[in-house]
């Protein structure tokens, strides 16, 4: 080890990896590069992005006409026809006190965000509840995942059915998973039993971490309300969005899989870029944590709810996902450099997929205040987490529907489940 560097150094500078600003600036520096052409894999074209701008606009306008689009967040995706099932349950439930119903909340929204990896282009989900109601993808998914917690299926207590005890996420399995999905050979799920271990890593990850994770009775993701509550109470009554973020990065960091790990710090949705330079080992990962952070947005209306004010939103960044990045892909801002890239199958970690991917979170920062500004507002009065909800995942997945018949990715990524 080099004089002057010690083992806290080292694992201070890991940890700083784990953490909303790592995001924005690693992003910076990548979009930085392509637009020197010093990014081996990807040119930008910034002339195309006033009509990016343009169409993200259009699109907040057709679905949001009062132009008041709330949080980019798992909670959307409870919402059908007008009606929301998880506030249908909420209501239909008397508890005992703001924090149990948040708990729960959390509870559903961890569980929910994990099930959320891509689940082909085939799978469907038929609702019981609700008549002719059928749902694909992102929704379906949601929608399969509220079903299943709404009937206890990650409860370990048979009178409380709406938690997710850590015990219970233990013992699932593939099988269980296919059940709650609905999945068969003609109605295929993706990756069951990649789904059924990430829940199994988290349950282990959440009895490891009591001071974390604990409740008053069994260990649950929903412990997680009472530490960020006690951090807000403690910081006069606020609690920044970015903090959200760091205790789930802290907390979750063990459960993904095949991931970079550094000094002994799991680095979760991190990567290496070869056209980084820089004295640390820092310096040449990329940082982008979409899973985490999309958690982290989803947890500011339950916390709110139960009278925890989170400030500093624009404190998370964009989400680094192929909605957000194929917009930029598919509307011509992001170029190839190789005309055949998008014909192989890529690794999450190939720096094709990384310096996208990267890009993608910084330009979300230059479009954000471009479409307040065309919408009529400041940008601190239409900032980043609406302009995503509003927005330019909603026009990612326009966009990919009118270039491919299948709505997909605008290139194929080998993924375990965990990223996208």
């Amino acid at each position: 080890m080099s004089s002057g560097v010690t083992s806290r150094t080292i694992d201070h500078d890991a940890r700083s990896l784990l953490s909303a600003a790592a995001v924005r600036n690693a992003s910076r520096r990548i979009l930085a590069l392509a637009l020197e052409g010093a990014l081996e894999d990807w040119a930008v074209d910034r002339a195309r992005l006033p009509s990016t701008v343009e169409l993200v606009a259009k699109v907040v306008r057709d679905r949001y006409p009062t132009l008041q689009p709330p949080v980019h967040a798992r909670w959307r995706h409870f919402v059908f026809g007008g009606r929301d099932l998880w506030s249908d349950i909420v209501c239909s439930r008397r508890w005992e006190s703001p924090a149990a119903a948040a708990r729960a909340a959390f509870d559903l929204a961890v569980t929910s965000v994990l099930l959320d990896a891509g689940a082909g282009s085939g799978w469907r989900y038929r609702d019981s509840g609700i008549d002719g109601l059928v749902a694909a993808r992102s929704e379906g998914l949601a929608l399969a995942s509220l079903r299943w917690f709404e009937r206890g299926g990650f409860s370990d207590d048979p009178r409380d059915p709406l938690r997710a005890d850590a015990s219970a996420l233990c013992r699932l399995d593939g099988q269980a998973i296919d059940r709650a999905f609905q999945s068969t050979s003609d109605n295929p799920l993706q990756g069951a039993h990649g789904r059924a271990a990430l829940l199994n890593r988290l349950g282990r990850a959440v009895q490891e971490r009591p001071d974390l994770f604990a409740s008053a009775d069994m260990p649950r993701p929903g412990g997680l309300f009472d530490v960020l509550a006690r951090r807000a109470s403690a910081s006069g009554g606020q609690l920044p969005a970015a903090m959200i973020l760091e205790v789930l990065l802290e907390g979750l960091g063990s459960i993904w899989p095949n991931r970079p790990v550094l000094d002994g710090v799991p680095l979760g949705d991190c990567w290496l870029h070869p056209a980084l330079r820089g004295e640390r080992p820092i310096d040449r990962f990329v940082p982008l944590h979409k899973l985490s952070q999309w958690l982290a947005y989803s947890l500011i209306e339950p916390l709110e709810m139960a009278g925890v004010r989170v400030v500093e939103v624009g404190g998370l960044t964009g989400l680094a996902e192929y909605r957000n990045g194929g917009l930029f892909v598919d509307m011509g801002v992001l170029v190839p450099r190789d005309p055949l890239a998008f014909s192989r199958v890529h690794d999450v970690s190939d720096p094709f997929v990384v310096g996208w991917r990267g890009a993608t979170v910084a330009l979300l920062d230059e479009l954000a205040p471009q479409v307040a500004a065309r919408l009529g507002f400041k940008a601190e009065e239409f900032p980043l987490a609406r302009v995503l909800e509003g927005g330019t995942w909603a026009a990612g997945r326009i966009i990919a529907r009118e270039k491919r018949a299948d709505g997909g990715p605008p290139f194929q990524i080998s993924s375990d489940g965990t990223v996208f």
